[in-house]
């Protein structure tokens, strides 16, 4: 009888062990890097039990694959490397609006150059800084320039590399003829030619400088954190990092950016994804695995990364599909497509 009594009063106050709706798996298209993505997946599923499916490839890949499957796509979450894909899957009406308290995580004091989504259907995750390996014994931080526009002029013929392919030199071309004119970004595009030493890759580039081929070289921050990492320290290689700073078109960042797709049929648990991607515990398990930046000031990299603050970033436009078409164009112009 007072077992009946006990379990009557349970039900009446909904405290059955009956379990609620089960939370479906979800999948994600991913252009962001491996190590970063798996670690905040893991994370999520252990502090949610939702399951993530990732699919990776290039981000201009899987942002086209999107756009051809529409509505009818299997993914949930799209997290891609840069804006540009994530504004054309924006202006096709293909992303979901975010709630406010996902948009603003990204956005504190300090990150005024973070980008912003026009319709709140993404966020920026992590930012990528565009930096100038060098060698100290073939050069001092001192004599290295104080613009990256000075890089392209003649007395630095044979000194300096850069990766013409690579996807942030592309993205520093936009921001540099965003903030100044096509004419200068070609000019500049006509002197590294002629002055600087062309590399297939940013390691490649970084390698150049680190064995002393080259006193220094254009590339993305991280790919010298990883070196250092993977070399046991800072006292294990010869190689540093230049920041130019003072809002120098050589100072950009470039930013990986997640969204929910309007096609999803699990877009609770999509969200909640994107919401834990950004969240304190979501930023500290990709900060723990990548050398990018994260876009919170309560985050601490397990990188020693100069600080979001003090790296001096331009504020450009949000790039486009367009932009990056201008840029290749100019490419292909100055001779180095």
């Amino acid at each position: 009888m007072a077992l009946n009594k006990v379990m009557g009063w349970a039900v009446a106050l909904g405290l059955t062990c009956a379990a609620g709706p089960a939370l479906a798996d979800i999948t994600i298209y991913s252009g962001q890097h491996k190590a970063g993505t798996d670690a905040v997946a893991k994370a999520f599923t252990e502090k949610t039990g939702i399951q993530v499916n990732v699919k990776k490839g290039s981000s201009e890949q899987m942002a086209g694959q999107l756009a051809e499957e529409g509505e009818r796509t299997p993914a949930d979450v799209f997290w891609a490397e840069q804006t540009s894909p994530m504004l054309m899957l924006s202006q096709k009406g293909l992303l979901v609006k975010l709630p406010e308290n996902v948009v603003q995580a990204m956005h504190g004091e300090g990150y005024d150059a973070v980008p912003k989504a026009e319709n709140q259907d993404w966020v920026a995750t992590s930012g990528r800084a565009r930096v100038v390996a060098y060698n100290p014994d073939l050069i001092k931080e001192e004599e290295l320039a104080t613009s990256v526009l000075d890089y392209a002029k003649p007395e630095w013929k044979g000194r300096i590399g850069f990766v013409p392919t690579s996807g942030a030199f592309l993205e520093q071309i936009i921001g540099m003829t965003d903030m100044l004119d096509e004419e200068t970004a070609l000019n500049w595009l006509l002197g590294l030619k002629d002055n600087g030493k062309q590399y297939a890759k940013n390691s490649v580039a970084l390698a150049a400088v680190e064995r002393g081929e080259i006193p220094a070289a254009l590339i993305n921050n991280y790919y010298w954190h990883n070196m250092v990492r993977e070399q046991g320290g800072l006292d294990k290689v010869k190689s540093r990092l230049n920041f130019i700073g003072h809002e120098d078109p050589g100072a950009m960042m470039t930013y990986a950016t997640i969204a929910v797709l309007n096609g999803s049929d699990n877009q609770d648990e999509a969200v909640k994804f994107v919401e834990y991607a950004v969240s304190q515990e979501g930023q500290q398990a990709f900060a723990n695995e990548r050398a990018e930046y994260p876009l919170r000031a309560d985050v601490q990299s397990s990188f020693d990364l100069k600080p979001y603050k003090e790296i001096g970033a331009p504020k450009t436009s949000v790039t486009t599909f367009e932009d990056k078409e201008k840029a290749a164009r100019l490419l292909e112009k100055a001779g180095l497509k």
